[in-house]
């Protein structure tokens, strides 16, 4: 798994709010690479868009070292500033709440994590479930495959690095592999170390 994100997004992830009546269950998939990476997450209904990103990161295994932002209902989301250049301009994730959205009529949306690369992540909204007392706030219910390296160059570029460390007579295995920190298997998901970290994200 990556490294985890920048502290600054710990603390905003310790942040989260009062544990709600209800919690959203998720289904977020990395769009256009293979094989399929997924997760499925228990969040609370109240958590603010900003605080989502950090839950996002955490459960796919990113690093939160590039920008991102969210595009719900033709409307964009992140955090603004005043080199925003899009052709709409960006509301403020940090003040907007993923059950005011549902309640609106979002069911799905996306979630895209460094423009250079452009990971595309599909968020689908599967049920709203009452929250179990004592329960954890943020939950990983399952997943399948790892992460993709960061700054390999999106979803051409991992597809041809999964080529080249598949391969020991590529002329550049060896410094893929090296690359990548020595190994790298595509199929690694630890649903019991993604909870560890999102046990940080408090109630």
């Amino acid at each position: 798994m990556a490294s985890r994100p920048r502290a600054a997004s710990r603390a905003a992830a310790r942040s989260v709010t009062a544990l709600p009546k209800s919690q959203v269950q998720l289904r977020v998939e990395l769009r256009g690479v293979t094989p399929v990476v997924w997760r499925r997450l228990l969040v609370p209904e109240n958590v603010t868009l900003a605080k989502l990103h950090v839950i996002l990161q955490w459960a796919m295994g990113w690093s939160d070292s590039h920008l991102h932002e969210y595009e719900i209902a033709r409307r964009r989301y992140g955090v603004p500033n005043s080199d925003d250049w899009g052709a709409e301009p960006l509301s403020d994730e940090r003040r907007a709440h993923l059950k005011s959205l549902i309640d609106s009529g979002a069911r799905r949306f996306t979630y895209v994590y460094d423009f250079g690369d452009h990971w595309e992540h599909l968020v689908k909204v599967e049920d709203i479930v009452p929250a179990k007392p004592g329960g954890p706030s943020v939950l990983c219910l399952g997943g399948e495959n790892a992460c993709p390296p960061e700054d390999v160059g999106g979803p051409p570029g991992y597809a041809n690095f999964l080529a080249i460390v598949k391969d020991p007579r590529h002329p550049e295995h060896d410094h893929m592999l090296e690359w990548a920190g020595g190994s790298f298997d595509s199929t690694a998901f630890d649903i019991e170390s993604v909870n560890e970290y999102l046990a940080s994200v408090r109630a």
